[in-house]
């Protein structure tokens, strides 16, 4: 165990599954005292599950006088290096902590026995890391705290036209092509194979990089896809017209908060916009279920999740670093790539440019493919 003195705070290193019962009850209860803290991914059943794919998962065990103050899960990239545990598919990320508690971000790394810790998706209110924040962007949150119908409502009053035209699409294809039809939580493995086949098809034709063609990002998937507690579960939602799947999505939810991950759909049916058909369905079933918002990730460059906003979050991504030569190295190797891809981010123009760029180069790739 490793003191922190700047803090009064003394850090442990265990890897997930060897966290006992009492802590995850700790951990179950920080997250249930503060709803900025619901988010699924800072879930200890995240972290366990990361635990059984990557064997550089590891959980730093914060404590201090007044006993257990936090937990702050990481994979460990490299001698002294580690970055937020499932950082490539993570959607949420930072410290889970008891209320009121504070620490000192360089004597916790030194704790975790890092030089750097690399952030991609930090959730809000975390202030010992806001001074190494290198790029802020707000995710997009659909607030259900009133009800579906006060939802809609409220979509129908900023977004008119793209509401009124989805309800539109939803009875085209019901009368075109059979019944339309919903569920919120499939069990049938056929249909999580369904989804990520579509999932993996759009990948290539966005140029951007399959995270179905991982081997352990489908084991993840399917160890949280076979969880269902009513504090945490992987509901796999699916669309079908005539009983056929048309549209799908697999997410993670807590017992408030249900988060965007992986949506889909048969691009057969592209002309009846079934993902936003999808995305309403669910927000009516989500609002049903007693969850009080959908949280659909950063939503940079994506008009549907625009229109879909009730409210942003904040989300950082950054890099801490000590002032050791591992950190120093580490900055010289990673800085310039990471400066040059946040100008890009900042700036829609070269945004824009960036993503036609990949689609064609996707379009390319997936008619090579056939």
């Amino acid at each position: 165990m490793q003191q922190l003195d700047r803090k009064h705070h003394s850090v442990s290193v265990v890897r997930p599954d060897e966290l006992g019962e009492n802590e995850l009850s700790a951990w179950r209860g920080m997250q249930a005292a503060q709803p900025h803290l619901a988010n699924p991914f800072l879930s200890p059943e995240f972290t366990l599950a990361m635990g059984e794919v990557s064997p550089s998962a590891r959980v730093g065990i914060l404590s201090d006088e007044e006993g257990l103050a936090g937990f702050l899960p990481f994979e460990l990239r490299a001698r002294g290096v580690g970055s937020a545990i499932g950082d490539w598919v993570s959607l949420c990320q930072g410290v889970v902590h008891r209320p009121g508690a504070a620490f000192d971000a360089d004597a916790l790394l030194k704790g975790l026995g890092l030089h750097v810790w690399e952030f991609g998706c930090l959730v809000e209110r975390q202030p010992w890391f806001a001074p190494y924040e290198t790029l802020s962007q707000q995710s997009v949150v659909l607030d259900l705290s009133a009800g579906y119908a006060e939802y809609a409502r409220a979509l129908a009053g900023r977004s008119p036209k793209f509401y009124k035209s989805t309800l539109y699409k939803e009875r085209k294809l019901g009368r075109d092509a059979g019944e339309v039809s919903f569920t919120f939580a499939s069990r049938e493995p056929d249909d999580f194979r369904t989804l990520r086949g579509w999932k993996s098809d759009q990948y290539r034709r966005m140029g951007r990089a399959d995270r179905f063609g991982k081997p352990w990002v489908v084991e993840l998937t399917e160890r949280l896809h076979a969880i269902d507690t009513p504090s945490f579960a992987g509901p796999l939602s699916m669309m079908y017209v005539g009983g056929r799947p048309v549209a799908g999505h697999f997410g993670l939810r807590s017992d408030s908060v249900l988060v965007g991950w992986f949506p889909a759909y048969d691009p057969s049916f592209a002309k009846y916009s079934p993902g936003l058909i999808q995305h309403l369905r669910m927000a009516e079933a989500a609002a049903a279920a007693g969850l009080r918002a959908m949280d659909l990730g950063i939503g940079t460059g994506s008009e549907y999740k625009e229109a879909l906003r009730s409210h942003g979050a904040p989300v950082g991504e950054g890099v801490v670093r000590r002032r050791t030569l591992g950190a120093a190295v580490h900055r010289a190797r990673h800085e310039p790539v990471r400066l040059a891809r946040r100008f890009v981010l900042e700036t829609p123009v070269l945004y824009r440019a960036a993503d036609k760029v990949l689609r064609a180069y996707g379009t390319r790739a997936s008619a090579r493919g056939r």
